[in-house]
């Protein structure tokens, strides 16, 4: 394990697996991400709009390098479909150091073909 990561993990939230999936293969063909993970269903409780609401929702976590994580983040806003949609970035601080090269060269890539 190395703690010298670069990398982070985006996490957002969809009303549904279908929505979720689409989320996580377009960043991902795009390489704004090297992977994406689809968890759910998972039961929110937030308040929105002056009010407690209650639904169920799918994650969404998707690993980049804390330099994508922005242009992540600008695109998945762009794309998803809530009007105010969870967009978390969390800094991975340990990890398998050949899986963290990997997500690294995989979001590099973008880079090089621009």
């Amino acid at each position: 394990m190395t703690s010298e990561s670069s990398c982070c993990q985006v996490t957002t939230t969809a009303s549904d697996a279908a929505t979720a999936r689409q989320l996580g293969e377009r960043l991902v063909s795009e390489r704004w991400a090297a992977c994406a993970q689809v968890v759910g269903p998972i039961e929110s409780t937030y308040w929105w709009q002056g009010r407690i609401e209650h639904a169920t929702e799918w994650y969404c976590h998707l690993k980049t390098t804390v330099a994508r994580a922005p242009g992540l983040t600008a695109r998945l806003r762009s794309l998803h479909p809530y009007e105010t949609p969870e967009i978390v970035a969390l800094p991975i601080v340990d990890g398998d150091a050949d899986y963290l090269r990997w997500i690294a060269a995989s979001v590099a890539e973008a880079d090089s073909s621009s």
